[in-house]
């Protein structure tokens, strides 16, 4: 995802006004910083873009989910749903606050089978966790309703998903609580940072003191604020947060670009009759940061792969199947309970349980999809180049 791809004057200015302060940290330093407060702009540029009321930066979207989860009072013991596709910060999370990743399949959304996440809330289950994978959504409605026929929370895992909505909302707003990752290849960066956005005060007012030590930041300096609660040093930095402020003006203009150039692209594999395409849940709109689509087997995409990559026009294309980041066919680390330190036996039951675990719906769709990153600096010869190189290689393993 390129926000780092159209990164210039307005980035090194962000970042000059900090340097000239020497103030890199968020908090305190109110003097000598003359008034610059990076973060607290970027909050504010959070909540009018994207039409949340509250936004906690964070540094890094795992550190945003680990929040929201402790936030929300998702805890020890706790079952958090979520899908078999997904990039394991999502599962790090779960486990960082106590509670027991429960694993479902996916559908041709590339995000949770609302069917599958029915049948699997058990009285343990606090929280669904939809995962906008690839710049698209779940959908959001069904898993809603059964969040709310079961008095469930939705947290949205929406960090892949910057710019994306769902029937005018922005992704990431419409749950209990929502994540951003801001880290160098996502659709805006800060670098390394992260967001949680709700319109919930209470969640808010918790993701706040947590990121900073349990500071309640009521007092007139630092060492006049109290700690309600424990918590822990989850801040970004006024650098960090510089780079995002000016990225974040940026995000029409990458989300123009990024839409055209998807469009364009998939001008040409519509070229071929056996290609389908990712299915965007109806009233959603795609941040278009991927183009995903699927062969008719699961042997031909694979043969397109191996082709693909011999013609050296591989890169750039995903074959999250035999991802080691993205699937749980890949995740032996999670199946085998493989940590530094010992976590409960209730969550090391439900992970070694995971190794005889069938995910035969998810397998049958991810062995078949190939995700196509999308670029914003894509001049119109490199796209027809692109997509007359990729159509030709398809066609040769389908024998046309």
């Amino acid at each position: 995802m390129p926000g780092f791809e159209l990164f210039g004057a307005e980035e090194r200015k962000e970042v000059n006004d900090v340097l000239e302060t020497g103030i890199l940290m968020r908090y305190g330093f109110d003097g000598p910083r003359k008034g610059i407060w990076k973060a607290q702009e970027l909050e504010k540029a959070i909540t009018e873009t994207f039409g949340c009321q509250y936004a906690q930066l964070t540094s890094s979207g795992t550190a945003a989910l680990t929040t929201a989860m402790v936030a929300l009072g998702i805890g020890a013991g706790d079952e958090v749903i979520m899908p078999a596709f997904t990039f394991v910060a999502s599962f790090e999370a779960v486990l960082s606050v106590g509670a027991i990743p429960v694993l479902v399949d996916v559908d041709d959304t590339l995000t949770l089978n609302p069917i599958a996440v029915k049948n699997a809330v058990t009285p343990k289950t606090k929280c669904v966790m939809p995962v906008h994978m690839c710049g698209s959504m779940a959908d959001l409605d069904a898993l809603a309703a059964i969040c709310k026929e079961h008095n469930l929370i939705l947290l949205e895992d929406a960090c892949q998903s910057i710019g994306g909505t769902y029937k005018g909302k922005a992704l990431g707003t419409i749950g209990h609580a929502g994540t951003f990752s801001f880290d160098f290849v996502k659709m805006i960066t800060c670098a390394e940072g992260g967001v949680v956005m709700t319109n919930d005060k209470e969640v808010y007012t918790k993701s706040d003191g947590y990121t900073d030590h349990g500071h309640d930041h009521l007092g007139v300096d630092r060492g006049a604020d109290l700690h309600p609660f424990i918590g822990y040093n989850y801040r970004i930095s006024e650098l960090h947060a510089a780079v995002g402020l000016a990225q974040i003006k940026k995000l029409s203009t990458f989300l123009e670009l990024q839409k055209k150039n998807n469009k364009a692209l998939r001008a040409y594999l519509e070229q071929v009759p056996e290609i389908s395409f990712r299915r965007v849940p109806e009233g959603g709109e795609d941040s278009c940061s991927f183009l995903s689509w699927f062969l008719p087997t699961a042997e031909q995409t694979q043969a397109v792969v191996a082709e693909m990559k011999e013609q050296g026009i591989l890169a750039g294309n995903f074959y999250w199947f035999a991802n080691n980041w993205h699937y749980i066919s890949k995740w032996d680390h999670l199946k085998n309970a493989t940590t530094l330190s010992r976590i409960s036996d209730e969550q090391e039951a439900a992970l070694t349980k995971l190794k005889s675990t069938v995910f035969a719906e998810s397998d049958a769709i991810m062995s078949r999809c190939i995700s196509t990153a999308i670029s914003l600096v894509w001049t119109e010869d490199q796209i027809h180049e692109k997509g007359t190189r990729m159509v030709a290689a398809i066609n040769k393993v389908l024998g046309k």
